[in-house]
């Protein structure tokens, strides 16, 4: 039993100390875990201060390698800036202008040489080698220096003054700019300005060649000047002296033309007139263009009537239509007013170059001038004219160089018309002056627009419907064998409320009055090809009512039979003039011209007086040309030879036209009209008399002039004789005198309404 209790014994004591091995064991395996792992984590940061300490050592290294970099680089930074400063201070002393700067204190803190150089020898005892500037120096030191020392030509200024001056300059900011005379001739001019940290930078620029070029300049331009007034001077004078005798020559060949001549003379004396009228529009165009060229075109706008200003330019140009029979038509817009604010010479200069050239440039066919226009919100009006012919046209080519300065197209088909080439320069100058601008289409063969677009303020105008007078007249019917003036004519109508029935001719408007005789009122056109005295007796047969007119384009000579015709308008007809005759119809019964009260079959004519006109004209050949002129007309008519015996006339016999003369001797035409203004008007005489000034004065501000010393009228020589006549028809309508059944009173004569 023993024994077997020691072997369980031993066997237990086995057991457990098997387990405490074990557990010894697994203790000491979780120990050399544990170890194991903390020498990994040692290793780990040995690893990692070895990193670090290569990284610190790296940097410290680059630092070091920085380090140098940066000492070289400071130093070549600061040899670079000593270069800098060394080259700016020799491109400073490089100036040929003073240089200098002062600090907040306005003590000097550099200067260039050129700016010591300027007191070199000033401020010393006398003989002595004078004081230098230095660095430290103050502002107001160096002024008085300057003034004290002599350097400033002062003009006798007082030093102390004008030292005060120059420091009260330097406390302004901005400083303004100062030009200095020095004693020694030299001119300088100080630009000082103020820097952002108070400094002040001083420069003196030397310009005395720049005064003496200014000096030389001026000078040049007083030459140019003068130059330009002799020019002027010397363009007046030709003008006057070329138009005097161009006047003689004109005028007689204009009166020569009327006589009886064979066809060789007549040939003769129409060239010598057609020559004597292109000498002076070359003279014209020259004057025009010397005065755009030297930019002294003015303009004087004032209130004129642009529709009465195109009327009397065709009535200007209607005789040269009349000779290539070319139809002169006018189309203003009815919707427009007729009165606006611009310079109407130069309106009517704009528009007879144009017209002119297009009656000039086309041999058959018409000539239309057409206005149209719109309303700006600002009351202005935008306007459009356009000028179109059915002349020779002109090639696409030669539209750019159509407006230049002599440039007038030459080809086959336009070198029979003669011309400077400036007309149209002139007029593109013109409208550009006047704020607008000018185009021109063409097309060779079928004629050419040339057109121009202002904008301008209308006059206070209530337009040519103004007068309240009604037009009671319901039907009319017209004859005009071109088709645009049928056209206008017929708009012209319709607005004052009439129906139209229009027709190519006086045959087809009696044929429609047969088929429907009611018309109030018959137009016919005298240049309808017709015999308009037996159409004119056919119609008073068969409408022994209506009223009848006649259109013509040349009034002055129309010939029908006594009582056929109530009135006659002149081509083209102004809206204005045929109102006025639709409303003296309507204010009028309707009779037969034969028992019209103006001529009664059987009053006898009562005698009436003679038109007295004066003439002041010291030129014999000039008298000669005015008396031929007038010859035959019933009028009293006087010539005297200087404005003095003008005045006398007039004061013992009270003639009812004067025409005067400018240039005259002993006393001119503008002393004369003045003298006799102011001897009207002391007097009370109700009774003014018409003064009509003849002159060879053309030139810019020449009719000013005139009209301001009291004369009513301006006519440039030379003369011609439709405007004469005019006048005087227009003054003996005005007295109820009759001075000829073929002279009659153009409408552009008479006051509008």
């Amino acid at each position: 039993m023993q024994g077997a209790e020691r072997l369980v014994k031993e066997r237990r004591a086995r057991l457990a100390a098997e387990r405490l091995l074990d557990q010894k064991s697994r203790e000491l395996a979780l120990a050399n875990d544990r170890l194991s792992t903390h020498a990994l984590r040692l290793s780990e940061k040995v690893a990692d201060q070895r990193q670090t300490l290569q990284a610190v050592q790296s940097e410290a290294a680059e630092l070091q390698g920085t380090n140098v970099q940066m000492k070289s680089d400071l130093a070549r930074a600061l040899s670079a800036a000593t270069l800098a400063q060394r080259r700016l201070w020799e491109a400073v002393e490089t100036f040929r202008d003073g240089f200098a700067v002062f600090d907040t204190d306005q003590r000097l803190i550099i200067a260039n040489g050129a700016y010591v150089a300027m007191f070199a020898g000033q401020g010393g005892d006398e003989g002595g080698a004078g004081t230098e500037l230095q660095a430290g120096m103050l502002y107001s030191d160096i002024i008085r220096l300057m003034a004290d020392g002599g350097i400033v030509d002062l003009g006798g200024r007082d030093p102390a003054d004008w030292h005060h001056e120059m420091m009260e300059r330097a406390g302004t900011d901005p400083i303004p700019p100062l030009v200095l005379g020095l004693s020694d001739g030299r001119s300088l001019r100080l630009i000082d300005r103020r820097g952002e940290t108070g400094d002040l930078v001083c420069l003196t620029a030397d310009i005395t060649e720049t005064v003496r070029r200014e000096a030389e300049l001026e000078e040049a331009r007083a030459r140019a000047e003068a130059a330009s007034r002799a020019k002027s001077a010397f363009l007046a004078n030709m003008s006057h002296e070329i138009r005097t005798p161009m006047n003689g020559v004109v005028g007689m060949a204009d009166l020569l033309c009327e006589t009886s001549l064979t066809e060789e003379q007549r040939l003769f004396a129409e060239t010598i007139k057609s020559s004597g009228e292109a000498l002076l529009t070359i003279i014209n165009d020259v004057l025009d263009y010397s005065k755009a060229e030297a930019e002294r075109l003015r303009l004087s706008p004032e209130p004129f009537d642009l529709e009465r200003c195109l009327y009397e330019i065709t009535l200007l140009l209607q005789p040269r239509a009349r000779e290539k029979g070319i139809d002169l038509l006018v189309d203003f817009d009815l919707f427009l007013p007729t009165r606006f604010v611009a310079d109407p010479g130069r309106m009517r200069q704009i528009l007879t170059n144009l017209i002119g050239n297009a009656v000039k440039f086309t041999p058959r066919g018409h000539v239309l001038t057409r206005v149209v226009g719109l309303e700006r919100p600002d009351g202005q009006f935008d306007l459009h004219v356009t000028v179109e012919d059915t002349g020779i046209g002109i090639a696409e080519a030669n539209l750019e160089a159509i407006f230049g300065e002599f440039n007038q197209v030459e080809d086959e088909a336009n070198r029979t018309f003669e011309g400077t080439g400036l007309g149209l320069a002139i007029t593109r100058q013109l409208v550009t002056l006047m704020g607008g601008e000018i185009w021109v289409e063409s097309e060779p063969g079928k004629g050419s627009c040339f057109g121009f677009r202002l904008t301008l303020p209308a006059a206070e105008d209530a337009g040519p419907l103004a007068n309240h007078r009604p037009v009671t007249l319901r039907a009319a019917v017209l004859a005009d064998p071109s088709m645009i003036g049928r056209t206008i004519l017929t708009r012209q109508l319709e607005t004052c409320g009439l129906t139209v029935r229009a027709h190519r001719s006086a045959a087809e408007a009696l044929a429609d009055l047969t088929a429907n005789p009611a018309c109030d009122l018959l137009i016919l056109d005298q240049d309808d090809g017709g015999d308009l005295e037996r159409a004119l007796a056919a119609a008073r047969r068969t409408l022994p009512d209506a009223r009848i007119l006649v259109a013509s384009a040349d009034p002055v000579h129309l010939r029908v039979a006594d009582g056929l015709v109530d009135a006659v308008l002149q081509k083209p007809v102004l809206r204005s003039e045929l109102f006025h005759r639709l409303q003296d119809f309507s204010a009028s019964p309707s009779v037969t011209p034969s028992a019209s009260p103006s001529a009664p079959p059987s009053a006898a004519p009562q005698p009436r007086r003679r038109l007295r006109v004066l003439a002041a004209e010291d030129n014999r050949t000039n008298q000669l040309v005015f008396r031929k002129m007038v010859e035959g007309l019933p009028l009293d008519l006087t010539l005297v030879a200087n404005g003095r015996q003008a005045v006398d006339h007039w004061r013992a016999d009270r003639p009812d036209l004067i025409f005067m003369d400018i240039s005259m001797p002993e006393m001119d035409g503008r002393a004369a009209a003045r003298l006799i203004r102011e001897h009207e008007a002391a007097e009370g005489d109700a009774a003014h008399v018409p003064i009509v000034a003849m002159t060879a004065h053309a030139l810019q501000g020449d009719s000013d002039d005139i009209l301001a010393a009291g004369i009513d009228h301006y006519l440039t020589k030379p003369l011609k004789k439709p405007e004469i006549l005019a006048h005087m028809a227009a003054r003996a309508e005005s007295l109820g005198l009759s001075l000829s059944p073929d002279v009659q009173s153009p409408a552009a004569l008479r006051d509008p309404g």
